[in-house]
């Protein structure tokens, strides 16, 4: 199964991936919406090959997830993963990338997902509602935000004393373990 990967920031996700070497999956491209971030060297690190697709190198950001879609698509992607990807997808991407697009989200959608909800925002909206636990989605991409079928949850217990920091760094690890537990399931399904 030939992997993109679409990223934002530190790669720690990329990372995990990489460093899992799952049987089954071959990682092929790395997309970046941003130049210089942590994933591009981790990428690099991994020897997988890496391109940065700004929005401000394009005419709207319509035209860059279109671009996106057709590097997938040129690099014969089969699954995309947005691993802290921290954009939302437009139509240009879809119409232009017809392989899979699953997400890892930090929390158990449909709670705490849609506009906004990325990084420290979703960790101090579960606290500020007050939840007892919280968790980690994986789930399919589609054009209605954070509302595709769920292929995966972890949950993780809120504790007394959390702020937004502890409680992302918790769920983070339950990221990892999932995603590369969800990868392995999708990989022996293929072949």
């Amino acid at each position: 199964m030939r992997l993109g990967v679409l990223v934002s920031g530190r790669g720690s996700n990329l990372a995990a991936v990489l460093e899992a070497r799952i049987p089954g999956i071959e990682p092929v491209l790395v997309v970046s919406n941003r130049p210089g971030v942590p994933a591009l060297e981790v990428a690099a690190r991994h020897d997988v090959p890496a391109i940065v697709l700004r929005r401000a190198d394009h005419a709207d950001a319509g035209a860059r997830d279109r671009a996106i879609g057709e590097a997938l698509t040129s690099a014969r992607v089969d699954v995309a993963l947005l691993a802290g990807y921290d954009q939302v997808l437009r139509d240009g991407y879809f119409d232009a990338f017809a392989g899979r697009t699953i997400n890892i989200h930090p929390s158990l959608l449909p709670a705490h997902g849609g506009a906004g909800m990325v990084g420290l925002a979703v960790h101090r909206s579960v606290l500020e509602a007050g939840d007892p636990e919280t968790g980690v989605t994986i789930h399919e991409v589609t054009r209605d935000l954070d509302g595709g079928p769920v292929l995966a949850q972890a949950r993780v217990t809120v504790e007394a004393g959390d702020d937004p920091g502890s409680l992302a760094a918790r769920v983070l690890r339950e990221e990892h373990r999932l995603l590369v537990e969800t990868l392995r399931e999708l990989a022996a399904t293929r072949s």
